[in-house]
């Protein structure tokens, strides 16, 4: 039990009604949780009202409200907080709640539309190797040292972030590393914790569903290095267009690096092939098992990090060449019948466009190219026929099918992706809504040494339709496909 007023520190308070000097027993936004002596924050969501539950979580229990517009009829026994905005209380409750967990360890925050389970992952695994206790947040999945949690968002609500990071506490790791969404500092999720550092990849067209526009996409990134404190690094892509933007009014320490540009951190492409990369990194020689421009920039990210968090440059160099690639992120195979088989969880215009030309920079141009690709339901439309227009532009031949669908019929989805393609590609196309039998096609079209890049689920084991979600595995069934059809 814990004291409410020692909880609502740094809260932001409008008015109060009732007493905070109350013992209560713990946080919940979702009224379903509430249990006797509970606080309950009513968060403005995106699909409901939390305020609509105010009167539910009462009569299950709960002694305190946090809410944003205080209830006409108030209990004598209950006590009200309003406050200027529920998400922002919640986080600060929560850290609070959890005695500041972020101030115990060295967290490093990583932002931007694409590359930001790769560099967490990395960093993660690098830092273990190195022989240290690590956690992870990501969108693949929670790390609690050696302990497996799953993930369910990109960037976790302000509870469970601060309960994973008490967890991080108890088992003395010393750094995590956390993807930090557009969404969740939207929704100011990170508010309330630490920053060791702040990590930004790049940006390019996303979640224009969730945003009003570009513009506002871009700073809400740079609200997170806004808030870094002084103490903290901020480490930036100087060759994406808005890395600067990103640093203006940070008051952090200042980094960068980049391929193109004069940078802190800077890398050449000696060697691409689908056995690796070898980079020329700040006049060092590197090997890595990486594959492509976009990890090129992934790995500067990383070594700059690393250095910044105290590791020795010869060792980070050693420890990066140990590194193995990431789930469902350029994770290939090669048949029998010698097919390569990637699976990528490229669902951007810009990481398709990536991961397709990293692919034809390698490839000798005399096999197949051949993209199995769909975009998600419910989802930024405006992105559908980009991704179209530039898988059959890249590529030899496309099947366009079902991602994740979710409400939308998915017939739909692919006509809207049909319209990107210009007449002279329509030839190359072809459409197969479900899903496993796209990648079973593609494999069928496949002969030796061509190359099958399934683009959009990546680490996914699920396909989500009518609000229904379905085991599937694109990397598993590639491989069952291909086995299957040996010659």
């Amino acid at each position: 039990m814990m004291i409410l007023k020692d909880i609502l520190y740094k809260v932001t308070i409008n008015a109060v009604a009732g007493s905070t000097n109350i013992a209560v027993n713990k946080i919940e936004f979702d009224s379903r949780q509430i249990k006797s002596n509970d606080v309950f924050v009513a968060i403005t969501g995106t699909i409901t009202d939390g305020h609509k539950f105010i009167e539910k979580a009462i009569s299950d229990g709960a002694v305190a409200i946090v809410c944003e517009k205080l209830p006409e009829n108030l209990k004598d026994d209950i006590t009200y907080i309003e406050v200027a905005n529920s998400n922002q209380a919640l986080a600060y409750m929560a850290a609070n709640y959890y005695e500041h967990p972020s101030e115990n360890l060295k967290l490093v925050g990583v932002t931007g539309t694409n590359g930001k389970t790769t560099v967490t992952s990395l960093l993660y695994q690098l830092f273990k190797n190195a022989g240290y206790k690590v956690g992870l947040l990501s969108t693949v999945k929670i790390m609690v040292d050696n302990t497996t949690y799953k993930a369910t968002h990109t960037t976790p609500d302000s509870l469970t972030i601060n309960k994973y990071l008490k967890l991080m506490n108890d088992e003395g790791v010393e750094f995590c590393f956390m993807e930090v969404s557009s969404h969740g500092i939207h929704q100011r999720r990170t508010e309330g914790l630490r920053f060791t550092g702040g990590i930004f990849t790049n940006l390019s067209h996303d979640h224009l569903d969730y945003h009003d526009s570009f513009a506002e996409y871009r700073d809400v990134k740079k609200s997170f290095f806004d808030q870094l404190p002084k103490e903290a690094f901020a480490l930036s892509n100087m060759d994406d267009k808005n890395g600067l933007v990103m640093l203006q009014n940070t008051g952090a320490k200042k980094f960068t690096y980049a391929l193109k540009n004069y940078a802190d951190y800077r890398a050449q492409i000696l060697e691409n092939e689908f056995s690796g990369l070898l980079l020329k990194l700040n006049d060092n020689e590197l090997w890595t098992r990486l594959i492509g421009s976009f990890n090129a920039y992934n790995i500067l990210a990383i070594y700059g990090a690393a250095e910044l968090l105290g590791l020795e440059k010869t060792e980070i160099l050693r420890l990066i060449s140990e590194l193995k690639n990431v789930s469902g992120r350029f994770q290939y195979f090669i048949s029998d019948d010698k097919i390569t088989a990637i699976v990528d969880y490229a669902h951007t215009p810009d990481a398709l466009k990536q991961v397709l030309e990293t692919i034809n920079s390698i490839r000798t141009k005399n096999e197949e190219l051949i993209t199995v690709v769909g975009c998600g339901g419910d989802r930024d439309k405006s992105k559908r026929p980009k991704m179209a227009h530039i898988a059959s532009v890249l590529s030899t031949k496309v099947i366009f099918t079902s991602d994740n669908p979710r409400t939308e019929v998915p017939e739909k989805i692919i006509e809207d992706m049909g319209k990107g393609v210009e007449p002279q590609n329509f030839k190359k196309t072809l459409s197969i809504t479900d899903r496993k039998q796209a990648i079973k096609t593609a494999c069928q079209m496949a002969g030796a040494k061509d190359i099958i890049l399934i683009a959009g689920k990546g680490h996914e084991t699920y396909q989500e339709i009518n609000g229904e979600r379905f085991d599937f595995d694109d990397y598993k069934t590639v491989q069952e496909f291909l086995k299957q059809l040996q010659k």
